[in-house]
């Protein structure tokens, strides 16, 4: 499957793009909402973007916690309750006079249900495409994230200024709620991928292993700790151009979506496996030219084309998913999505922290360089993987878990995971919030 065509030709396809879509927008709208409310009753930066991005830090809390339901629940039941409770939680948070504390409980709640929604999303997008139609699935998702948030953010300023940010906290509510009724109407009912009960038992043993592959903890690593090395890049814009870093942010959101598109629709089969270190190493290698202190014509161009190289998260997930049995795949892209954003919060604070001690420019060309270092030391780990690895991780996990008991891991496919790897993976997240995966505001 190589063409936008076929992709849409898929029956459920269309729909799940919509849910997606929709819970993007509603996400983007009601954190810039909650956002002006916390500022306001505040007055605090740190507060105020903690409202707004914070909760992806929870989604560390919700992969150790309830991850394990990604393959153990029916996927359209799922969907549909997990954004019927994110337009309830809302709602909620738009009553006149609620404690911020009582936000941000709310906001850690739904923060540790987005790693679950993240890891149904994309675990039942692997099952209904072929395996040849992942990688084109995955990056229309990815370019329509972004799109949707920037086309968020500029709705949701507009809503607060023209009606209030309780309003628009309710009309985020209300695109949640139609999400749901999307995820509902719109989708087959399919039985789960995996056996057994849904416990934080079964997600620290499924967790354990996927971790306890070393393949799959090489692509793991190179999936989470450059990419994250780099959104530290992408949170100094504003303090090495503090007046126009909207257009650093605006390149970078550029050049993802042009690598996806390029990536996604029109790179064949046959060069992506010699494409993907060059695209790992385009992440980070231009921020070194931020040790010169370039202008901001030259820095715009070099965040383009470094951000180009964020197409290399496609083809690691298509790596990661060759190396895991597809009733584990909900599971393992879940436990991505919520490990990169982690991370990329380190990065953030790591970058930060250089800054206080060096230029701003060179405190960014640390942090590509640190990335590049990374990379090369992983590189050969991701290449090389022997095959049938995922068969074996499988029988360690059945044999582990029995028969269908409670906290089972299943995934005892003659030969889950093997074969071509075609099943990219979760979208980026930045230190902007342009391209948020799973996380992001509640």
């Amino acid at each position: 499957m190589r063409t936008y065509r076929e992709l849409l030709r898929q029956p459920e396809f269309t729909p799940l793009f919509l849910v997606a879509s929709v819970r993007s927008a509603a996400q983007t709208v009601s954190g810039l909402a909650l956002g002006v409310l916390v500022h306001s009753a505040t007055g605090s930066p740190l507060l105020t973007s903690l409202a707004m991005f914070g909760p992806s830090l929870a989604q560390l809390v919700g992969a150790t916690t309830l991850l394990s339901a990604a393959d153990r629940v029916p996927p359209r039941a799922a969907l549909t309750g997990i954004w019927l409770l994110f337009a309830v939680a809302t709602a909620v948070q738009a009553i006149p006079g609620l404690p911020v504390g009582a936000s941000f409980a709310v906001l850690f709640t739904l923060g540790m249900f987005a790693s679950l929604g993240g890891g149904v999303t994309y675990g039942m997008l692997h099952e209904i495409l072929p395996r040849d139609g992942f990688l084109i699935g995955r990056s229309v998702l990815n370019m329509s994230n972004g799109a949707t948030q920037i086309l968020g953010f500029a709705t949701g300023g507009l809503l607060v200024a023209l009606l209030s940010p309780r309003v628009t906290l309710l009309v985020g509510a209300g695109m949640y709620l139609a999400a749901a009724g999307i995820a509902r109407f719109g989708l087959s009912r399919r039985p789960a991928r995996a056996r057994g009960r849904a416990s934080v038992t079964a997600t620290w043993r499924t967790n354990g292993v996927l971790w306890s592959s070393k393949p799959r903890r090489h692509v793991y690593l190179m999936l989470c700790v450059p990419n994250g090395l780099i959104v530290g890049c992408e949170s100094l814009y504003v303090p090495y151009e503090p007046d126009r870093a909207g257009l650093l942010f605006a390149s970078a959101a550029s050049g993802m979506l042009v690598g996806d598109t390029l990536v996604g629709r029109f790179v064949p089969a046959r060069w992506r496996a010699r494409g993907g270190p060059v695209l790992r190493l385009l992440l980070a290698a231009p921020y070194l030219v931020f040790f010169l202190g370039p202008p901001l014509g030259v820095a715009v161009g070099v965040v383009f084309v470094a951000s180009v190289g964020f197409a290399a998260t496609l083809l690691l997930q298509e790596r990661l998913l060759a190396l895991t049995p597809d009733e584990l795949s909900g599971h393992a892209l879940g436990l991505h999505g919520s490990a990169m954003l982690a991370m990329q919060g380190v990065g953030a604070a790591l970058a930060g922290a250089v800054a206080q001690l060096v230029p701003v420019g060179a405190a960014m060309g640390v942090m590509a360089g640190l990335s590049v270092l990374v990379t090369l030391g992983l590189e050969r780990g991701v290449r090389r993987a022997p095959a049938g690895e995922a068969g074996a991780g499988a029988s360690g996990a059945s044999g582990a878990s029995g028969a269908g008991g409670a906290g089972e891991v299943s995934a005892s496919g003659p030969d889950a995971g093997e074969g071509p790897a075609s099943a990219p993976g979760a979208g980026e997240a930045s230190a902007s919030g342009v391209r948020a995966g799973e996380a992001g505001p509640g």
